[in-house]
Order: structure tokens, then C-alpha cells, then sequence
């Protein structure tokens, strides 16, 4: 088995597939009647997408939103924005912890709990570039995986 790698996605298919993956039937969702353009809830394969403002869900409840996002070869991520919830700090999520994500309802759910979330790294908008901080933050979320 491949070790967890928290930059990369995971199942690329849940940001481009369309289906949401918790219905056992795995059929396509489609737009609400009367919805602008009609058509389906998520652009095809390989199409880029832009999570910028989707809601983010912890398993046990909202986190906030996704301030900024990058799918950068090998080194994927989310800002989200915690608003008040923790005193406005940001959090960087390596895309690693996507479970799933909902174009319908532009929601981004995460695997990990708001508690775990909470404990992560500093968000740091000057340092996050940078390989050290990286690390750190995705050693945080690679023990986190080891330890449930």
C-alpha cells in the first residue's frame, strides 16, 4: 500500500465526477428544475474547477469556506476560512483530506473533525509556500490519518 500523501487528491472523480458519492444508486445529480442553465451539477473531466466560496464540513459539523484553492502538481491545498468559529484564523487543508465534494450544493467535505482541524498548524499567509511549513502541516494531517 502507498503511503498517505496529504497534497494529492485522493479520488480525483469526486471534484469532476458529478455523483454524490454517499447515494448507492452512484447516479448523476442534476440540476434543480428551473435552474439557470439546466445541466448537470459539475463540469466534465479535467475541467478545471473553482472551490473558491464552497462551504467546508468536517465530519462533525461546518468549518467555513474556501478562501483560496490550488491544485498545483503534488502540492494541492485549501485556505479555508474559519470565520468566527475559531477567531477568524485561516487553516490550510492539504487536498488529501477531501473525502468528497458537492457541486450542487458547493459544499467541500473534508475527513477529519473540527476538533482536528482546530489543532492544525497556523495558517501563515507569508510562510506557506515555503517546503518546512508544508511539511509540517502535512506531517500533522499524515499522523492524524495514523492514529484513527
Amino acid at each position: 500500500m502507498q503511503p498517505f500523501n496529504p497534497w494529492l487528491w485522493r479520488d480525483p472523480s469526486a471534484l469532476a465526477g458529478g455523483y454524490d458519492q454517499t447515494r448507492p444508486d452512484d447516479v448523476p445529480r442534476q440540476r434543480p428544475e428551473g435552474d439557470a442553465d439546466g445541466g448537470p451539477d459539475a463540469p466534465g473531466p479535467g475541467t478545471p474547477i473553482d472551490l473558491t466560496g464552497y462551504r467546508v464540513e468536517a465530519t462533525d459539523g461546518r468549518i467555513g469556506a474556501v478562501d483560496r484553492a490550488s491544485d498545483d502538481a503534488g502540492a494541492g491545498y485549501l485556505v479555508v476560512d474559519t470565520g468566527p468559529w475559531i477567531f477568524g484564523r485561516k487553516v490550510l487543508l492539504p487536498v488529501g483530506t477531501v473525502a468528497r465534494v458537492d457541486h450542487l450544493e458547493r459544499v467541500v467535505h473534508v475527513d477529519r473533525t473540527r476538533d482536528q482541524v482546530k489543532e492544525s498548524p497556523a495558517f501563515d499567509p507569508d510562510d506557506f509556500d515555503r517546503a518546512g511549513y508544508r511539511e509540517q502541516v502535512g506531517d500533522y494531517y499524515a499522523e492524524s490519518y495514523r492514529r484513527d
